[in-house]
């Protein structure tokens, strides 16, 4: 027979066991309205993106969707932030596959550049001008840049170590190689051509190589 006590912590535990279902629910209506989200800017873009449209993909009423996000352009920040995500884990992986330096660096280009041309939305948030006067869209860029050149640095410094690249600059390396990878990008972004995709960062490669690499 339980106790008051019993009875008590009993109910104090089913509470939190409600609570906890709810916030999974609530996480998982978030997460499927982000998703049906993704697929409708990346298809329209965010200007023509109406909430509307995301409602009905997400399978909500429109007022449902203002319950969890409170305008389009914060549900576009989740989905940016999202895909951000998702290239870091692709790069992490990348990086820590290879040790040799020449070979991490050339994986780290490919799969950047083919991942980039997978995420429309994060590269749109990077690229398109026309969202610069949003302060998540310069804020995310800013952390990107940041993050990306710190990265190529780190894998640069590594290869110098090894004998592998030239002993230069590693500041003024990596920030030449983001910008020549950048360069790369918008023309390709337009184009929607994986196979232009592959050639130009082939042909990238050979020439940042032919740069960089020690002789």
């Amino acid at each position: 027979m339980l106790t008051d006590i019993g009875v008590l912590d009993f109910d104090h535990y089913i509470r939190k066991v409600k609570t906890s279902c709810r916030m999974v629910d609530k996480d998982q209506v978030r997460n499927n309205i982000i998703r049906a989200a993704g697929t409708i800017f990346s298809k329209f873009g965010f200007r023509k993106t109406t909430m509307d449209e995301i409602a009905r993909a997400a399978g909500k009423g429109k007022s449902s969707i203002y319950y969890y996000f409170s305008s389009k352009e914060e549900i576009f920040e989740a989905v940016v932030v999202k895909e951000a995500r998702t290239l870091k884990k692709e790069l992490s992986k990348v990086i820590a596959g290879s040790p040799d330096p020449l070979e991490k660096l050339r994986n780290y280009i490919l799969v950047r550049m083919k991942t980039f041309h997978q995420l429309s939305n994060f590269y749109r948030a990077i690229f398109d001008e026309g969202l610069s006067h949003f302060d998540f869209i310069e804020r995310i860029r800013e952390r990107y840049d940041k993050q990306e050149i710190l990265t190529i640095r780190s894998i640069f410094l590594e290869g110098i170590k090894t004998g592998h690249f030239k002993p230069e600059d590693p500041d003024l390396v990596a920030i030449a190689i983001v910008r020549a990878l950048k360069g790369l990008e918008i023309p390709l972004f337009w184009t929607h051509v994986n196979e232009d995709v592959d050639i130009a960062t082939e042909e990238i490669l050979n020439i940042l190589f032919y740069g960089i690499v020690k002789q």
